[in-house]
């Protein structure tokens, strides 16, 4: 019990420090997005006054002249509340709603990629580290080649073979917008297909990693006493392969899974932007492109609250089935 109450509680400082460099980081960048406002405001021939400035200060989110105490517990209690503000690049649209029409997207797309690159990686790794030195193990150079390669390159290609040459699957877009967005299958399908290409570029980008990680790790397992023992118990291959040698050398691939899958909020950006995928990357290169504070912090949130809220859900279930780990604690 009081491993997962020193969890709960490291966590929670965790959190509570993310929320503050959340707060401080845009406040130290040059700009302000109160004057990038007034700025196209007057582009477009509109007249700006001091009670015009005072106005979009409170839309923003508050006075920009109270003392930063005052803005940081303001701060605080907007996001207890759920309002992240007004996003500037899409005015007078609040970041909450930006954020919400981007983010399902992301976490379909590379949610699902990751989770079947993380898959193949660790079963393909567990067979081939079973059986170190045969012809499967000299494959694993090429996979590891791929995870070098960048994924913009990659994704390049594909769509080059598979879209351009092949004509096989859409190159770019989330879904035929000639489609209204539903949950019906002819939406559904579309975009399926659509989201294909952009999912192939990440499992192939990060299958290499996972498969290197698990094969070394069940080649350092094989010489372990217990997998001995097994051995000369007489227990079948399939068995001692289950639950010796995997069970064991898939730990710490739990640990990176649970960090893959908590940056599965902020998306893969060049991919996105390749295949001009409407998910949170586009939005974040959109919000750093226009000097939109309100929608960078507001994306910054939830990838802090993903990752922190992914690595305490895989602390916790890793110390449920590896108890040496709360014995150490």
């Amino acid at each position: 019990m009081n491993y997962f109450v020193r969890k709960l509680g490291f966590y929670a400082v965790a959190l509570w420090a993310a929320l503050t460099i959340n707060f401080l980081i845009p406040r130290l960048l040059p700009g302000n997005p109160v004057d990038i406002l007034l700025a196209k405001l007057q582009q477009r021939g509109g007249i700006v006054t001091p009670d015009t400035r005072k106005a979009y200060e409170l839309l923003l989110g508050g006075d920009s002249s109270d003392p930063l105490p005052v803005q940081y517990w303001n701060y605080l209690i907007n996001i207890f509340r759920g309002d992240l503000g007004i996003s500037v690049g899409y005015f007078p649209t609040p970041v909450t709603e930006v954020i919400g029409s981007s983010l399902p997207w992301t976490i379909v797309l590379v949610g699902l990629a990751t989770v079947i690159g993380a898959a193949l990686g660790v079963l393909l790794g567990a067979f081939v580290g079973w059986k170190p030195g045969t012809w499967l193990d000299s494959l694993v150079p090429a996979t590891t080649l791929l995870a070098a390669v960048p994924y913009f390159w990659l994704a390049l290609i594909l769509v080059y073979v598979l879209a351009t040459s092949l004509r096989l699957f859409p190159s770019q877009g989330g879904y035929d917008v000639v489609l209204d967005p539903g949950l019906n299958w002819q939406f559904i399908s579309s975009a399926v297909e659509y989201g294909f290409l952009p999912a192939l570029t990440i499992v192939i980008a990060s299958i290499g990693g996972w498969l290197l990680g698990m094969r070394n790790m069940m080649v350092s397992t094989l010489s372990e006493d217990y997998v001995l023992t097994a051995q000369a118990k007489g227990l079948s291959q399939g068995r001692i392969l289950r639950g010796y040698a995997a069970r064991n050398a898939v730990l710490p691939s739990v640990a990176g899974f649970a960090i893959s899958l908590g940056f599965v909020v902020s998306g893969s950006i060049v991919t996105e932007q390749v295949f001009s995928y409407p998910g949170i990357g586009g939005k974040l290169l959109s919000a750093v492109t226009n000097n939109d504070y309100a929608l960078m912090q507001g994306i910054f949130l939830f990838i802090t609250l993903a990752v922190l809220g992914a690595n305490l859900v895989v602390d916790l279930f890793y110390g449920i089935i590896d108890p040496r780990t709360r014995a150490r604690s």
